[in-house]
């Protein structure tokens, strides 16, 4: 395992650190009045999610964790595992529903997905940024509700809720972030 000082910490770099791997999500180099200069830094542990803050002295080394990111497709689900299938080797993988996070509740038959491995261990899976799903359930707009005046709750196909203009109806297509959970725009 090839290893990394504080000197070499950016955004997105992975580390071992107590037998768990965390990517640093924020760093910065400081150098109090008294005393040796210290990183201060925000990890994001990619086994819970969970993030962290925490402070390591210069010069301090660590393991990096060499992470590999590759495309998989969702194919279904079976009791509590998910599984997928590598689109190149057509080989299948089961992954619980933790892997994936809140982003979960916008996954869709056939839908391609980025897995993240690490020494052929499924770390995380992600959707993808921008989804394009139905409207399955929402309340009606009425005449005179505007585009900028708020919005209404609405359940998507695969049972997300977010909120939508008032213009929004049942069977419409809709461009949702996953990061935020928010409504861009109608789909033509």
């Amino acid at each position: 395992m090839p290893k990394i000082d504080t000197a070499d910490f950016k955004n997105g770099v992975s580390i071992i650190l107590e037998n768990d791997i965390f990517t640093i999500v924020w760093f910065q180099h400081h150098k109090p009045g008294k005393g040796g200069a210290v990183m201060r830094t925000k990890l994001k542990n990619l086994r819970t999610g969970g993030t962290i803050d925490r402070t390591f002295n210069a010069g301090e080394k660590f393991e990096q964790a060499i992470l590999d990111r590759h495309p998989m497709q969702y194919l279904y689900k079976q009791d509590d595992e998910y599984i997928l299938m590598n689109p190149e080797t057509f080989d299948q993988v089961s992954i619980r529903a933790e892997t994936f996070g809140d982003t979960i509740k916008y996954l869709t038959d056939g839908m391609e997905i980025q897995v993240l491995e690490h020494n052929e261990k499924i770390l995380g899976a992600e959707v993808p940024t921008f989804v394009d799903l139905v409207v399955a359930q929402t309340d009606p707009g009425y005449k005179g509700d505007t585009a900028s005046g708020g919005g209404k709750p609405a359940t998507l196909e695969t049972g997300a809720v977010i909120t939508v203009p008032f213009f929004v109806n049942v069977g419409d297509k809709v461009k949702v972030d996953t990061r935020t959970d928010s409504y861009l725009e109608r789909v033509k």
